[in-house]
């Protein structure tokens, strides 16, 4: 972990610069965070209890929740901490951990939304064999090639970013141990390091990404062959909450880590990464419940019997 690291400890400066408005955001993210703990938490809970929802698309959408909630708990709460502390001091341990489950459940993420364009390829093109070819096991070993690939990857960063020495600054201009601003502080970053990284970046957002249009690509071919209007409709309405989430997720993710940084970037990207570290997990069950009658059937079912049981 950096055995020629000069540095102990980093600051997350973050919102710092904004020393006017951090009441103001530490109430917004705040109530964001349990809005979004409450979201997710009653999506899994619906799947859960909802027999009718025992269906592969919904266990990839519960399992999307679950990572998507972990996300946010590794950031945010932290986040809150920093927001009315004055240190604002993270050990490298720290930082290099939460690093690590950041990106392993943003990795883990990505492929189970690849994983979910899979299922509705396959509900589409082989409607009355899908039960067969999306047994409970294939789902399952899709969800934990997901987890496996989110952890392999997210190791390889972590490692690569903590071999560096870093005995320059020690402020880290973010709220949170992302990968740009901690390398920036590093004295030994190198051309190669730098396009490893990259290429570990790419191979997760645009080969899930292209996974994922691939999936589409062929649900086009075979909706445009459909020979009723409403067929076609029908189709395209089972996959509308999940295009929908996948170009939210992926817009914000690729602006983030995908275009050219300088040090005049950090700035913009801390503001872009509130959104897609607050927002998104927020937009997620919102757009599945909005779109989906199914669901939400099944989410006033759980806020009936909430009512039901509290005093």
């Amino acid at each position: 972990m950096g055995n020629h690291s000069t540095v102990s400890t980093f600051l997350l400066w973050g919102f710092s610069s904004f020393s006017d408005l951090q009441d103001l955001l530490f109430v917004m993210v705040f109530f964001s965070h349990v809005t979004i703990l409450a979201a997710n938490t009653s999506v899994m809970v619906a799947v859960k209890l909802s027999h009718n929802l025992h269906t592969p698309m919904y266990f990839f959408l519960c399992g999307l929740s679950f990572s998507e909630t972990c996300t946010t708990v590794v950031v945010i709460p932290r986040m809150l901490v920093d927001l009315l502390s004055d240190s604002k001091s993270i050990s490298i341990p720290e930082c290099a951990t939460q690093m690590f489950f950041f990106f392993g459940l943003g990795t883990n993420n990505c492929f189970i939304l690849a994983a979910m364009s899979y299922d509705r390829y396959t509900a589409i093109n082989n409607p009355l064999h899908y039960s067969i070819l999306m047994t409970p096991k294939i789902c399952f070993q899709l969800m934990m090639a997901s987890c496996v690939t989110g952890v392999v990857v997210s190791l390889c960063i972590v490692l690569i970013v903590f071999s560096l020495s870093f005995c320059d600054s020690s402020i880290i201009q973010h709220f949170f141990c992302d990968i740009t601003p901690v390398v920036s502080l590093a004295c030994d970053y190198t051309i190669f390091q730098k396009m490893v990284l990259l290429a570990f970046t790419v191979f997760v957002l645009v080969g899930s990404f292209i996974l994922i249009m691939i999936s589409y690509v062929f649900i086009g071919s075979i909706v445009m062959k459909m020979p009723s209007a409403k067929g076609r409709y029908k189709a395209f309405s089972t996959c509308s909450s999940h295009l929908t989430v996948v170009c939210i997720h992926y817009g914000f993710a690729g602006f983030v880590y995908l275009r050219p940084k300088n040090s005049d970037s950090f700035r913009e990207d801390m503001l872009m990464a509130v959104t897609y570290t607050v927002l998104t997990p927020l937009l997620n069950p919102i757009v599945y419940s909005l779109r989906n009658k199914e669901m939400q059937t099944a989410l006033k079912k759980v806020l009936d019997n909430i009512c039901r049981f509290s005093p």
